[in-house]
């Protein structure tokens, strides 16, 4: 029997990259997935494509938008098993911090910390009711580590904080939270850079940035059966990035063989 057999699932921002991949990981593991999206188009484009699938224009900045999404997924499924909250805001950073203006800091933590509040909190009655609920939050390496970005990161860190409290809110009722915390993934963010992508490649212990299927895989194990006596953790699936500093080992490297060579 696949592993998500009669379970239900909502997905944010799944029109693509990440989101996209984890839908049609735990739909071909035989869930039911509705493909939560504010890209109403391409939301309906990636569900068609996916077998089971359904789609739900959802912004979630906006609490009735989520409510709806919510009581959608639960009406067109008969139930909710699992709410992976993966919508993401990142925008540029000014070239001084000071002059980051309040838009962009507001937008960034609404969508990745408030947005994951506002559907748990919408979800959670509905995770309850059917004995094995689980939230999966997707994080970043940014939320851990200076990468950059200020109003991502801060949301990001806030994200894995919530994580944790949400998980012991949750427990006595059946409910289990985890994140996965990724690195660089190769999505449309990247597109056009295939240089950049070859740098940062040489800095992860494991040689290559990862793929979007690397954090489906991630999900479909913290949302099954399979993690049943795992919450409020942070699983890491970042190639070691976090793990080991490779750049600073690299330069060492480097120091030592010019002493070799000044022998």
């Amino acid at each position: 029997m696949k592993r998500f057999e009669g379970y239900s699932v909502l997905v944010t921002g799944s029109a693509r990259g990440i989101g996209a991949a984890i839908a049609r990981r735990l739909a071909s593991e035989g869930a039911r997935v509705l493909i939560a999206d504010v890209d109403a188009e391409c939301a309906a484009k990636t569900a068609g494509e996916i077998p089971g699938a359904d789609s739900f224009r959802c912004d979630v900045a906006d609490r009735e938008s989520v409510e709806a999404a919510v009581a959608y997924a639960v009406r067109r499924f008969g139930a909710l098993d699992v709410l992976v909250n993966n919508a993401f805001s990142c925008g540029t950073d000014t070239p001084r911090f000071e002059d980051e203006p309040d838009d962009t800091w507001h937008r960034d933590l609404d969508i990745c910390l408030t947005g994951a509040f506002r559907c748990a909190r919408a979800a959670l009655p509905h995770l309850a009711a059917g004995g094995r609920g689980a939230i999966v939050n997707i994080g970043s390496v940014n939320g851990e580590q200076d990468f950059g970005n200020h109003a991502y990161s801060a949301a990001k860190a806030g994200l894995a904080s919530l994580t944790r409290t949400l998980a012991g809110d949750a427990a006595p009722r059946g409910v289990r939270v985890n994140q996965v915390t990724p690195g660089t993934i190769r999505t449309r963010a990247w597109e056009g850079r295939d240089a950049a992508l070859e740098t940062l490649s040489r800095l992860y212990p494991l040689g290559r940035v990862g793929e979007p299927e690397d954090i489906a895989a991630a999900v479909a194990f913290l949302a099954s059966r399979d993690a049943a006596w795992i919450t409020g953790t942070t699983l890491r699936v970042d190639g070691g990035l976090l793990a080991v500093n490779t750049g600073f080992q690299q330069a060492l490297a480097a120091e030592a063989a010019e002493q070799d060579d000044d022998r």
